[in-house]
């Protein structure tokens, strides 16, 4: 019977975590073409109440090592003209089973690539969120939260603004043991789905994993004997697949 209650009571929680906002942002990397401004996000939300969501955005830059650190936008900090990206709206009332969409605008200079992390934050509305709902409203909301026991989950995704002019220029280098893809274009490339597998065996491989190639950078791997390597190479809206034998 203890065990029989035990059951009982864990399944009332799960069922409990489960109810509330539950968004989902789609893809995690999103690109800018050079000859667009504007990009729309869609936000879903899947869940069983209304998702307020807060949209955040940071710019990413790397030093000469390669090393990042996300950083505010200069005009969100001095009130100066906006150089970089936005999102309009900023704040996303999104019904349970529905789906709103943020438009990302980026206003400044092209002549270099560029980087966001953009957060999709669903919140509990509080007076300062601006947020179109009555001081009601709100408190309803958060009893309901509440006894939902919900746990509000937000998401990271990057965001790359391409140079106006992209130009891709990609070295591919298999010289002894060592294969390379090496970009000397201006814009980001991708070394996707790369798979490391015995060789003839599509079934025995090491996890997949999708590379993102810098401006001015390379992506490197040692081969083996008796292994493979399959990866797409994709270079905006190109994309190619290689094959490289150990």
């Amino acid at each position: 019977m203890k065990r029989l209650l035990a059951v009982m009571g864990f399944c009332l929680l799960a069922q409990g975590a489960q109810a509330g906002p539950n968004i989902n942002v789609g893809v995690v990397y999103d690109y800018l073409d050079g000859d667009k401004s504007t990009y729309l996000k869609r936000i879903f939300n899947g869940g069983t109440s209304t998702a307020f969501v807060k949209v955040e955005i940071l710019e990413i830059l790397y030093d000469e090592q390669g090393k990042s650190k996300e950083v505010p936008l200069q005009s969100q900090l001095d009130s100066t003209a906006r150089d970089g990206l936005m999102a309009s709206p900023a704040r996303l009332i999104v019904p349970a089973n529905g789906m709103q969409g943020t438009r990302l605008v980026y206003m400044g200079e092209r002549s270099k690539e560029r980087y966001f992390r953009v957060r999709y934050i669903p919140v509990v509305p509080e007076k300062e969120d601006a947020f179109a709902v009555s001081e009601e409203e709100r408190e309803a909301y958060q009893n309901t939260l509440q006894a939902g026991v919900s746990v509000l989950a937000g998401y990271g995704t990057v965001f790359f603004v391409r140079p106006q002019d992209t130009r891709f220029d990609t070295r591919l280098e298999n010289v002894g043991a060592k294969y390379t893809v090496r970009n000397n274009g201006n814009s980001v490339i991708e070394v996707d789905e790369f798979k490391n597998c015995v060789a003839g065996k599509t079934d025995d491989c090491q996890p997949t994993t999708k590379n993102h190639v810098l401006p001015g950078r390379a992506f490197s791997f040692d081969k083996q004997a008796g292994r493979e390597y399959r990866f797409k190479l994709v270079e905006g809206q190109n994309q190619k697949d290689h094959v490289v034998q150990g």
